[in-house]
């Protein structure tokens, strides 16, 4: 669900809500109509929220598990994405590529953010890439850790060599 989504769905339930409130006034003040337009667009604000949360939530933990990496170099320089995809259970899918700039065999943990067409988190992941032989490029798939919708851009927000 995505935020460009959850405006339009507010937007027309608040339309909806104005057109059938005022086709639903009586002089007893009781409108059964309002009082269920409302909630329904309680719901798709709770659910706005939701997504947010789960982004942040999963923003959280990847720089948690970076966090975790002793003795990592900055290696962003050295990823790169390809195009995304949607895989057959609905998540978005990028293939990363690292290149091993260092004389020894080295490890790779690459955090990826996937933003909407905004700029907005939808969701964050931790691809790890092991023992890529110096001077060689190691592949891998960074996967979304749940459905997105609409336009997904994927990011490099963090790679470290280890």
């Amino acid at each position: 669900m995505t935020g460009r989504w959850v405006r339009g769905a507010a937007g027309g339930l608040l339309a909806g809500a104005v057109l059938l409130g005022t086709a639903g006034c009586s002089d007893d003040g009781d409108n059964p109509v309002s009082g269920a337009v409302s909630e329904a667009a309680s719901a798709v604000a709770s659910a706005a929220e939701g997504v947010t949360d789960a982004a942040s939530e999963a923003a959280d933990k990847a720089e948690a598990q970076m966090a975790e990496i002793k003795d990592g170099v900055d290696a962003k320089d050295e990823v790169e994405l390809g195009d995304p995809t949607t895989d057959a259970d609905g998540r978005t899918t990028v293939p990363v590529t690292v290149r091993n700039t260092d004389d020894a065999s080295r490890s790779f943990a690459i955090q990826v953010r996937f933003e909407d067409g905004d700029g907005k988190l939808l969701d964050a992941v931790v691809l790890t890439i092991s023992d890529v032989p110096a001077g060689k490029p190691g592949d891998g798939t960074a996967r979304s850790t749940h459905k997105l919708s609409g336009s997904v851009t994927p990011t490099v927000a963090s790679a470290l060599r280890y």
